[in-house]
């Protein structure tokens, strides 16, 4: 990446001045190390925006040992990408870098450097300069290690967010002190920004009433949330009573992902992952992919790396976290936390991060998984940070205009007096519903039969795991689940299962061509899976089409929101609702014209609207289709717990 690229001869070059149009631009070089520090560089190129007089250009140093990822980000900010040797040859006006390492003082303009996430606090050696055994460390982005060149400051200006990050320069590196500059984060204005869409970014993630929002976040390392690291030194003050673990205990992760889909029903949890770029390139995404298949298969969303982290980290009910600066902001804006991982020996104690780390609770392997999460919302108060969340930013909201004036001042050119400075605000994610392809396990319990009224409680199996209880369902309202059904959707990895489902979902347009129309693809879903008991084809948001054994063909509607938006419960919930209400004995006509079904605090009134016989399809010629499969009776039957009456 630094090296082998052609150099350049527009915008600059030895004869770039015969091929341009436009001359005399001050000339500004945004250094990118890797995929992590280039999304700073992006919240900040806005504010050159509209100023004709500047002419910006991009360039990697090669030095980081994450690359994977940095071309197509480049490509992405549609900047001149100068090759690293012509970059040092080339003369600029400013030069932004969001990262230490590389040969950033042999770059030949005024070098502003900030911090790539909350602040510097963790520790970690320069590349040249070995650490012993015996030898902490010195804080990234704060230490002389980084900070100096020949016992001079490398950067002419060195951006920081807090009072508090000064404070610990003077006294780590007192000769870069005077380079220091207060600007505020703009990263930190642009989620505040943006906290009023809170509500449009949890329907973007397919979070309806009644559902929370739980958001795995790790950083990079081996002692991260993700690398397996243990909750924290149980040589730590205080370490046994926020539940921190033992040193050495067992890798965390594998733990946490099965319990997120073995303890936190379906349809009341929404479940996501926000990792670290460096995870994610530094192993490959698809690897990464790989590794979260099972969780993602029962429901988890796997946030990309470099859009919607932010919105996700706003929708929130609770995060599952470690020492990141996702999980500090996320604490900042009043998120609880729970913290799987964090190594307060990799972070400067006098940090604001080891500060969140000394107060927040731990996540147990030994304790139920649902409980803590539950524990830590319900007991959560919002100003519970508030005194870290002050130390994020001295200057909240003013990032763009204390930047702005700082890269002019450098470049030495008056702000574009047209044009305030502005960051992007956040967009709003595209819809993502809860997709569960892995087999789910339904318990249901009838709390009415005039009018319909049932209780649905539906968990995603995964592997070997093994079916949730009936008589031991904590959701239902006893305790206790009348009946239990398997579903499964139609794409599903386990594809035998399909053959023993009670209920088969597929989820298409209403006119997809390759399978539609609805109805017709139940009657072939039926011929299929013989031994299933109702097929549903969920053609949105909040409906589907099903057709039961008996020939039935059923429109179920969820009724809108108060506020007229969609219902965005699944619909294969209905369906499963449905089911369990004809195969405990009950008939159709009595679940006319409506149903209410319960998942979790939420109740969903669903409309039961019968549905006019498409012809009949004639068979293949040369089909030798059996009427037998036509009349079999659903395997699906009631299962009575021993604590009902």
């Amino acid at each position: 990446m630094a090296g082998g690229t052609a150099r350049l001869r527009v915008p600059v070059g030895e004869d770039a001045d015969r091929w341009i149009t436009r001359t005399g631009c001050r000339r500004v070089l945004f250094v990118v190390h890797n995929v992590t520090s280039a999304t700073r560089l992006l919240d900040v190129l806005p504010l050159f925006h509209s100023d004709v007089r500047v002419q910006m250009f991009a360039t990697c140093t090669g030095s980081s040992p994450f690359l994977a990822g940095v071309p197509e980000l480049l490509a992405r900010a549609g900047l001149p990408v100068l090759p690293w040797e012509q970059a040092k040859d080339t003369e600029f006006d400013l030069v932004v870098s969001a990262s230490y390492g590389g040969e950033l003082g042999a770059l030949r303009g005024k070098l502003t450097v900030l911090s790539h996430g909350t602040g510097y606090n963790k520790r970690l050696a320069a590349p040249d300069s070995p650490v012993s055994r015996t030898t902490e460390p010195p804080v990234f982005g704060l230490a002389p290690d980084w900070l100096l060149e020949d016992g001079r400051p490398l950067a002419t200006a060195t951006v920081l967010s807090h009072p508090e990050q000064l404070d610990r320069l003077r006294s780590a590196c007192p000769e870069a002190a005077p380079t220091a500059v207060l600007a505020g984060d703009p990263c930190y204005d642009r989620i505040l920004a943006a906290l009023p869409q809170r509500d449009r970014f949890r329907r973007a993630l397919g979070v309806g009433p009644g559902q929370r929002l739980i958001v795995v976040s790790s950083t990079w390392a081996s002692r991260s949330l993700f690398g397996g690291g243990r909750a924290g030194g149980a040589d730590e003050p205080g370490a046994d009573e926020r539940g921190a673990e033992e040193p050495g205990a067992a890798d965390l992760l594998p733990w946490l992902l099965s319990r997120l889909a073995a303890e936190l029903p379906a349809d009341e949890y929404r479940t996501a992952a926000v990792l670290h770029p460096n995870i994610w390139y530094g192993h490959g995404p698809g690897q990464v992919q790989a590794w979260l298949d099972s969780a993602r298969r029962a429901g988890l969303e796997a946030i990309p790396p470099l859009d919607g982290w932010r919105q996700a980290l706003i929708a929130a009910d609770c995060v599952l976290g470690d020492h990141s600066s996702v999980t500090y902001y996320a604490a900042s804006i009043g998120v609880p936390v729970v913290l799987g991982a964090f190594p307060q020996e990799d972070l400067d104690p006098r940090s604001p991060v080891a500060a969140l780390g000394r107060t927040a609770p731990r996540l147990l392997r030994r304790g139920s998984l649902r409980a803590q999460i539950d524990r830590a919302i319900d007991a959560h108060h919002p100003d519970r940070y508030k005194a870290l969340a002050e130390q994020t930013s001295s200057s909240p909201g003013e990032s763009a205009v204390l930047l702005r004036r700082l890269f002019y001042d450098l470049m030495g050119i008056p702000e574009p007096e047209a044009h305030p400075a502005l960051l992007d605000p956040l967009p709003l994610p595209p819809y993502t519903p809860t997709r569960v392809t892995a087999p789910v396990r339904v318990l249901v319990r009838q709390l009415s039969a005039d009018p319909p009224e049932l209780a649905v409680t539906r968990y995603a199996v995964v592997g070997d795991a093994p079916d949730p209880d009936p008589a031991r369902d904590p959701a239902a309202p006893v305790g206790t689940a009348d009946t239990a059904h398997t579903a499964a959707d139609e794409e599903t990895r386990e594809t035998g299962r399909l053959s023993v489902a009670d209920v088969v979902v597929r989820r298409a347009a209403g006119d997809d061509a390759r399978l539609g129309p609805p109805a017709a693809w139940a009657s072939e879903a039926l011929d299929r899976y013989p031994y299933c008991g109702l097929v549903a084809y969920v053609d949105g948001p909040d409906r589907c089409v099903v057709r039961t054994r008996e020939g039935d063909l059923v429109r179920l509607s969820a009724a809108a929101d108060p506020d007229g938006r969609p219902d965005l419960c699944d619909p294969a919930v209905y369906a499963s609702a449905l089911h369990a209400w004809l195969t405990d004995g009950h008939t159709l006509d009595a679940a006319l014209p409506a149903i209410t079904v319960r998942t979790g605090t939420a109740a969903h009134h669903v409309t039961v609207e019968p549905l006019p016989q498409p012809p009949p399809t004639p068979p293949p010629a040369g089909s030798h289709a059996s009427d037998s499969a036509s009349s079999t009776r659903s395997r699906s039957a009631p299962i009575r717990s021993p604590f009902s009456s």
